[in-house]
């Protein structure tokens, strides 16, 4: 239920914005935010679905109450499941039913505005580049991780942290990441292997840039932009062990 009108996306372009707005507040809800989406999932309230709004903010609400509904509307009723199954696959059970629910409203207005095949087409590319939210929720986006250690062959220890795949080995748990640029005469070759190679952020899904720092979870092993889960280089190089906030809340609660 989105009390605060947005403007309706008319073009690929602006549909597939829309798409990654609603994807970045849903994904804090699921991470960064998860305390407070969990606490907002009361079981004993009435249906309750998760929104993810334009302006990467989410809300936990009631279903609106028009029949049909605007825009497609998420699954119902997520609180009730909350306190029958692990937090953990509670989480992953909302992913899942967030992707489709993302899907479904792009396409919504895909259709809605005539979009003809070649569109269509081009927007499902655009929203396939992204990983899922269920990927970042559950950190089955770490393969660039693994291809790092693999290249390090284990070389540095664990102080030294890990460190993302074409980077330089950082001094502390903090990264700033840099990317090697390789002279090649194939510049599409070397954009294949950046992409490849890439490290997404487990709360907001995004690649680094050369000008953030990152901090890795020493419990789930998913890197995230500084920034979204408020450490500075400062605050990190007195963190012995640091827990991202999801497992820092499954920690809380058992």
């Amino acid at each position: 239920m989105e009390g605060t009108p947005h403007p309706i996306p008319r073009t690929v372009e602006e549909v597939f914005n829309d798409f990654k707005g609603r994807r970045a507040g849903l994904i804090k809800a699921l991470t960064t935010d998860v305390e407070k989406f969990y606490q907002q999932c009361d079981p004993e309230k009435e249906n309750l679905c998760l929104y993810g709004l334009p302006n990467e903010t989410w809300e936990v609400n009631l279903p609106v109450e028009e029949v049909p509904p605007e825009l497609p509307e998420p699954a119902l009723g997520i609180n009730f499941a909350r306190d029958g199954m692990q937090d953990k696959d509670w989480l992953s059970l909302v992913a899942v039913h967030s992707d489709s629910w993302l899907l479904s409203v792009a396409f919504y207005f895909g259709a809605r505005f005539g979009f003809g095949k070649s569109e269509r087409k081009r927007l499902f590319q655009m929203i396939n580049e992204l990983p899922t939210v269920f990927e970042v929720v559950t950190g089955a986006v770490k393969q660039a991780k693994e291809q790092a250690a693999a290249q390090n062959n284990s070389s540095k220890n664990k102080s030294s942290g890990r460190v993302p795949s074409r980077q330089p080995e950082p001094q502390s748990k903090v990264v700033k990441p840099s990317v090697t640029k390789e002279e090649d005469e194939s510049g599409e070759e070397e954009e294949e292997d950046d992409e490849q190679g890439a490290t997404l952020c487990g709360a907001c899904g995004d690649n680094y840039a050369n000008d953030e720092f990152w901090i890795c979870c020493d419990v789930c092993e998913r890197w995230f932009h500084g920034k979204c889960v408020k450490i500075t280089p400062a605050k990190a190089e007195h963190i012995k062990q640091y827990k991202c906030p999801s497992c820092s809340s499954k920690r809380a609660r058992v």
